[in-house]
């Protein structure tokens, strides 16, 4: 069973057992998060239930591995012909998911 949901402003496509990387989400390790789907779809599609915007009675469990960094992301802004250049960086905070159910 597929679903796709939305966690931090972004939209992922989900199955049992998956494990995705999600903005920071303020849980402790192992804590359980629940959710609601946007699309819940078997596997070959053929069965299929969209949400207006969510579907009413729908149920993602999702548990919370671990809290990270992620790799740095380089922000390099530069004005032509000014001889101006800013290199800075970041690591933005991950919260790693593991998919437990759908329903």
């Amino acid at each position: 069973m597929l679903a796709v949901i939305e966690l931090g402003g972004n939209q992922f496509t989900v199955k049992v057992w998956d494990v995705i990387d999600v903005k920071k989400q303020d849980k402790e390790v192992n804590a359980t998060i629940t959710t609601q789907a946007l699309l819940i779809s078997d596997e070959e599609g053929k069965d299929t239930k969209v949400g207006t915007p969510t579907i009413g009675g729908s149920k993602v469990e999702l548990k919370v591995l671990e809290q990270l960094k992620g790799e740095k992301v380089r922000v390099f802004k530069m004005k032509s012909k000014k001889r101006h250049m800013k290199n800075r960086g970041f690591r933005p905070h991950i919260t790693k998911l593991e998919i437990l159910s759908i329903a």
